[in-house]
């Protein structure tokens, strides 16, 4: 039996088949052949699971993988932040620690969440943003008397034309890349340092969990889909930094990328194959795309359903919903202690409901 792996003291292959012994390091490229390897399934398993084995030349990766449960957290902004941070403390305080998923998918303000959760208890994240005083930011009067960060509501109705213009997923996602990359290059460096410099301050810890977590972007000069995980050689600020581009377009290394929520709303598609998947998004099933291309919530949920996996949703309740807010009002920090609080109430309600399925 051989096991391919990125550690090179193989620490994450699996224990049942050890003990192993290292025996050589090879470099694996894509559409490049290896002799007694299949590059393209190594590479596979490593990029979704973190390790390849093989007996007698036969992949078996999939009888070592436990994919049981995965957590989908969407995006929606500062106060869907606290909302999901919310839910997630409410569930555990009502007995139920989902943040133990085999994978956590975090899409733009849920990527941030997902980072939150793998380093510290929910509960002092929710204790963080409810003792946290009031933040004021420069910027556009919203109707509930906070503060929008500059500029957002015409970013907002520029990348719905562009949406709106667009002939599908992948011409929607080269436009809006394009737009990123020409609002990056009107701007300094220090936009992305101090960008970079907020998301760090963020995060309990700046390395990569153990378990299984998934960070997707789009990559802005090519239009393609990106999923970072800590197998691909990004520092865990910095994927969340790429999800979270709403704006201009985030560098890593040579490459730039734009928010995740454009390679799919909540990209519930990356739990294929694992058994129960909960999802929570603080947007609902609302979305700015055409339904027609596939990429709103419901589709996504359908189809992973129609393959045998079981889906349950949480989303926003009345209270929550008011908490939250819509649009550019999500943007708002001042409601993140009451969307928080929202969430802690709605999650402790459902925990019980939620436990008979994810258990």
């Amino acid at each position: 039996m051989f096991g391919f792996s990125l550690d090179e003291q193989g620490a994450n292959l699996p224990q049942q088949y050890g003990p192993w012994t290292s025996f050589k390091t090879i470099e694996l490229y894509h559409d490049e052949p290896y002799q007694g390897v299949d590059v393209t399934a190594c590479l596979e398993d490593i990029s979704k699971h973190g390790f390849h084995l093989t007996a007698a030349h036969r992949r078996i990766t999939h009888l070592a993988v436990v994919n049981e449960r995965a957590l989908v957290l969407g995006g929606g902004g500062a106060a869907g932040n606290a909302w999901l941070i919310g839910i997630i403390a409410g569930l555990f305080d009502g007995g139920l620690d989902v943040t133990k998923a085999d994978l956590i998918i975090g899409t733009s303000a849920g990527s941030t969440a997902a980072a939150q959760i793998t380093s510290a208890l929910p509960t002092k994240l929710l204790a963080d943003i409810l003792s946290a005083a009031p933040q004021q930011q420069t910027g556009s009067m919203v109707s509930n008397g906070g503060r929008v960060p500059k500029g957002s509501a015409d970013h907002l109705e520029k990348t719905s034309r562009i949406i709106h213009e667009a002939e599908g997923a992948s011409d929607m996602r080269r436009r809006l890349g394009a737009e990123a990359l020409a609002m990056a290059e009107s701007s300094d460096n220090s936009v992305q340092m101090r960008w970079r410099d907020t998301v760090a301050a963020r995060l309990p810890r700046q390395e990569w969990p153990e378990r299984m977590m998934f960070i997707p972007a789009v990559d802005a000069d090519t239009g393609e889909p990106a999923v970072f995980h800590r197998h691909s050689g990004v520092d865990l600020v910095d994927a969340v930094a790429a999800s979270c581009a709403g704006g201009f377009a985030y560098r890593i290394g040579d490459k730039r990328y734009i928010d995740g929520g454009y390679r799919a709303d909540v990209n519930v598609d990356l739990a294929a194959g694992y058994k129960r998947v909960l999802v929570i998004p603080p947007l609902g099933d609302r979305t700015r795309k055409p339904r027609d291309w596939g990429l709103h919530l419901s589709a996504q949920v359908d189809e992973l359903r129609a393959h045998g996996n079981k889906v349950e949703t949480i989303f926003p309740d009345s209270d929550s919903e008011h908490a939250l807010g819509a649009g550019m009002n999500m943007m708002d920090l001042t409601r993140r202690g009451h969307a928080a609080q929202a969430g802690y109430n709605q999650g402790k309600a459902l925990a019980e409901q939620i436990s008979q399925f994810w258990r």
